[in-house]
Order: structure tokens, then sequence, then C-alpha cells
């Protein structure tokens, strides 16, 4: 396999992190024999990330330039990468964190900082985790989408709000179209998320208190996040075209997703 640049140096930066840690700080018994490198074996790193030694090894050599998501996950565990050090591995095999779940970020923005962010824009703009939690919203967003400042935390969930609000459906006038694709874009992630209690808590909720969720989900289309179009009956009960932009990794965030809504040209009048 041909080796370039991009996976030589992948493979340098690996073998100087696999160098630097010692067995006993990655929780593992020695193997057995005269130690003649600094740091863990490729046979350790291999162990701890559940990948064979081949395959590792072709990553230390450059031969593998293809790497997934999931190896590249399992190596900067077991290698014990910081965030940055994990992104830059990321940056060196061509993959974009985004489309992967990561450890949640002990360090996520603050919450005042979100809330400037969002308040900077006239029309509705949220700011959502990984979760789809609302988590920063603008006073247009209350008005238009949901009145986010009513519902509790525990409520204050996008796919919650979707099948499980009336008000919002009664806002939205392209609900059925708009919400089967919401469903097509949560199957497209969904595996990803199923170690998480939480989420799955609130999937099957979902499941059971929706027959629209449950028929939709059913269904099995898949969608990529794309840019989307929503029609909003606005509270003088005349209506409004909006263009949904979204905006990934906030403030380095894999987990952030900031979603803006721009109107469409003549709708309600505008220009």
């Amino acid at each position: 396999m041909k080796t370039n640049r991009s996976s030589s140096t992948l493979g340098e930066f690996i073998k100087s992190r696999r160098e630097q840690l010692q067995p006993s700080e990655a929780g593992i018994q020695p193997l057995p024999g005269r130690r003649r490198t600094p740091g863990l074996r490729r046979e350790e790193v291999s162990y701890l990330a559940h990948i064979s030694v081949t395959y590792y090894t072709w990553l230390e050599q450059g031969k593998e330039v293809n790497p997934s998501p999931e190896v590249l996950l399992s190596i900067s565990k077991a290698l014990q990468l910081d965030e940055d050090e994990q992104k830059h591995l990321f940056n060196l095999a061509n993959v974009d964190m985004a489309n992967i779940v990561t450890v949640p970020n002990n360090e996520r923005s603050d919450a005042r900082v979100l809330q400037k962010i969002v308040d900077q824009l006239h029309y509705p703009s949220f700011i959502t985790d990984e979760g789809t939690d609302v988590i920063a919203w603008n006073r247009a967003s209350e008005l238009i989408i949901a009145d986010f400042g009513s519902l509790s935390d525990n409520e204050r969930n996008m796919m919650n709000i979707m099948f499980l609000q009336p008000d919002y459906r009664k806002r939205l006038v392209n609900w059925e179209g708009f919400s089967r694709y919401s469903i097509a874009v949560l199957r497209a992630s969904f595996d990803l998320y199923k170690d998480n209690p939480l989420y799955m808590e609130r999937f099957e909720r979902l499941i059971q208190e929706s027959e629209e969720f449950k028929h939709f989900w059913q269904l099995y289309e898949i969608k990529q996040k794309r840019v989307a179009t929503a029609l909003f009956r606005l509270p003088d009960a005349q209506e409004m075209e909006f263009v949904l932009h979204s905006a990934a990794v906030i403030d380095n965030d894999p987990g952030l997703h900031w979603c803006f809504f721009v109107p469409v040209s003549g709708s309600d009048g505008v220009c």
C-alpha cells in the first residue's frame, strides 16, 4: 500500500505518544521480557485499542491510509490523548470529528457566552447539545418556534417538542414533512448514541407516546443533515417561511449545534 505524507505523519504522532505512555499509567501488566523501547509496546496499544497488532503496526509505518473514526477513537483512548491531541489525530487522518460521538466535553462553553451568540440575531436562533437539548435561544425563537422558557430542562428537547408538544405542531405548517425528515436524520446517527442512557430513555418515550414518531421511525429512511425549509404560522396568524441552516463544533465542541433561521425572500414582506 502506498505511503503518503499524511499517513506517515500520523504514524509518527501515535508512535511518539505510545513511547511516552508507561504500562502502569495505562493500567495493564507489562508483557514479559526486556523492554527495548520506552513506553508501551505496539502489542499493548493494540490490546488496549481492541485492534490487531498488524493493523496498528501498519498505521505507525504509514501503510494504512484510511483508518475509520472508530479505530481513531479507540487509539486515542488507548494512548490517553487529551482533547487537543485527539483533534490533531483526526486531522492527520482527514476525518471530521463532528461526525462521531466523543466523550462529553467537561469544559463546555459558558452558557452565558452561547446566549450572547444567539441574541445577536434578529430571527430565530438556538443552540442544542448532542442530545438535541436546547441550551440557548433568542426571543424570536420563543415567539415563532416554541416557548422554550416555559419548559423544564428535561422537556426542552427538540425531538420531544416536535412530537409531544401540540403547540409546536400548530405553529409549524409543514410539520409532517419536516418531522419525517428529522426522523431520517436521527436514523443516520442513532447507532452512535445507543450507549447513552438518557438518549435511549427519551427515544423509548417517543416510541411509546407518539404514534407519528413510531410510524416515521419504522419507515427506516436515512437523511444527512442539510439545509431545510420550515413554514411557521406567526402569532398574528400570518405565515413566514424560513431556510434552516446549522453549524457544528462551536468553540471546538463537537457536541454543540447552532441552528439559525433565514427568512425566505418575499415571505411575509421580507425583501
